[in-house]
């Protein structure tokens, strides 16, 4: 999926399948050896390693912001989790690791090659996966608890469904896409090149008739990724890409835009109406401003955190 909050684990490798010259990012590992705390969150340390490896993770991803900030918040986050007594298994973080390299189509050994080179480091990446989900798992905690005094809880696929006949309504259907995401990368320090990147891109978009070629029309263009975003619900398409891509048609693209990563398109591989449980629940939220709340939820929930929170900068 596209936005940032439904890409997930996803979002932070768009970049992954860079070709410039067999180089990745650049190495940004630091040497463990060499570490110290930089601050105690709620009697945890955060060393200056763990640091160097979230500002290697965000480098993958491109993305603003502090990584010192983030590890603090990851850490907050990791305490709630453990108070709340939620477990999150060896197992459930391998098989969640390994679908991540399954779904970018690349076998595990090359997935811990990249990010032992980009100096994010494999372990890392699983300490990000088991927050992520035990964090997912304390918000739906949190929603079940809330959700009857606030009126805005997110209520489950049968419950939507519920709730739609009770009112009359029936099952909704809404369009299932299958997409592919196609970005002409351009570094920050390099926007002079994005006119040239446009041409490039726009003439692939040209060429784009079905998802199976895109690959092979990529090759041998520099800086050129080609990710498969798999199954989106319409409801699920995120604000700024929803539109472009109602408008084309299977085995079409959307027009091109200027990104923060460069300049990209979005492939519709296929599209098929469907009606599910799932439709009923996102179209409930949608409906009643449940995926508004989810974004509100995590932010309150987060600051509260960090009021209660004892953090010491050393």
């Amino acid at each position: 999926m596209l936005s940032p909050k439904v890409l997930g684990f996803a979002a932070a490798f768009a970049l992954m399948s860079m070709t410039s010259g067999g180089t990745f990012l650049g190495d940004v590992v630091g040497a463990a050896h060499a570490s110290e705390i930089k601050y105690i969150v709620n009697n945890v340390p955060i060393t200056s390693y763990d640091i160097q490896r979230r500002a290697a993770f965000m480098k993958l991803q491109r993305a603003k912001g502090s990584a010192s900030d983030q590890m603090i918040d990851q850490t907050l986050r990791n305490s709630e989790i453990a108070r709340l007594g939620i477990k999150v298994s060896d197992q459930q973080v391998d098989d969640a690791y390994a679908r991540f390299a399954a779904n970018n189509k690349m076998p595990l050994k090359a997935l811990d090659q990249i990010l032992a080179k980009s100096g994010v480091t494999k372990a890392h990446f699983k300490d990000y996966i088991r927050s992520q989900m035990g964090w997912n798992q304390a918000l739906g905690a949190r929603n079940r608890s809330s959700g009857g005094k606030s009126g805005k809880g997110l209520p489950s696929a049968q419950e939507a469904v519920r709730k739609m006949m009770e009112q009359g309504g029936q099952k909704p259907s809404a369009t299932e896409y299958m997409l592919q995401q196609v970005i002409f990368v351009v570094p920050a320090n390099q926007k002079g090149l994005l006119p040239q990147r446009k041409r490039e891109a726009e003439a692939l978009r040209k060429r784009f008739r079905s998802c199976d070629t895109t690959r092979s029309f990529a090759k041998g263009l520099i800086d050129v990724t080609v990710r498969d975003l798999g199954r989106v619900l319409e409801p699920q398409l995120p604000s700024d890409w929803a539109e472009p891509i109602k408008a084309a048609k299977a085995g079409g693209a959307t027009t091109v835009r200027q990104t923060e990563r460069g300049v990209e398109f979005i492939g519709i591989c296929s599209a098929r109406e469907v009606s599910d449980d799932r439709v009923a629940q996102l179209t409930f939220q949608a409906e009643s401003g449940g995926s508004a709340s989810a974004d509100e939820l995590d932010k309150t929930y987060m600051k509260e955190l960090h009021e209660k929170a004892k953090i010491v900068k050393r």
